[in-house]
């Protein structure tokens, strides 16, 4: 059973996991939401989904500037108390964030939101490029679902690999902060300048 961004968004927003995590649940449940909640708390996810219900009215604005003053970055990162959001830890969260925006770039949050106008440009060179390889349709088709992805994934914050640990994404690594500071934790926007 394919797996869509809409079912993956919607268990991401009930859960607070990370989208690949919620991608493999949903996978391994065969699209079946309830099987895919319990297979994210048997990961250890529990903590992140017990949170995610929660409201986030504190926070802090993080920035970033870099050494040569042309890149700036500033991230709102929520959290659900005031203590918390004074935590050192948490600070942390929000420097490394806006770190890793200035490094990395990101165009959007979530992989689902980035231009389907680009996409749908990317799909026709990476087409031209796999037809002058002479790969065949079925196998051009099977390519290009990867080849998306991995571009969505690449320009949604939530989807990258973290700049200070890339065998991690930015979500498990707010995932990691939730688990480890107990508050429901959230990116609610950010804005990235460069000269």
């Amino acid at each position: 059973m394919a797996i869509t961004m809409e079912q993956i968004k919607e268990l991401r927003e009930r859960t607070g996991a990370g989208v690949v995590d919620v991608k493999k649940a949903l996978e391994e449940a065969s699209g079946d939401e309830a099987k895919a909640i319990d297979i994210l708390k048997k990961q250890g996810h529990d903590k992140a989904i017990k949170k995610s219900s929660r409201e986030t009215r504190e926070g802090v604005i993080g920035q970033y500037v870099h050494s040569n003053g042309k890149v700036g970055v500033m991230v709102k990162l929520l959290c659900e108390t005031d203590f918390v959001a004074k935590n050192e830890e948490f600070l942390s969260l929000s420097r490394d964030l806006s770190m890793h925006i200035a490094a990395m770039n990101p165009e959007c949050m979530h992989p689902e939101e980035v231009s389907e106008e680009v996409v749908a440009k990317e799909r026709e060179i990476w087409t031209e490029q796999l037809k002058g390889e002479g790969k065949k349709e079925e196998i051009i088709a099977n390519i290009l679902i990867g080849k998306e992805k991995k571009f969505r994934e690449e320009r949604a914050l939530l989807t990258q690999g973290f700049v200070k640990d890339p065998n991690m994404t930015v979500e498990q690594v707010i995932t990691e902060k939730i688990a480890k500071i107990g508050e429901k934790i959230q990116v609610s926007s950010f804005v990235r300048y460069e000269l």
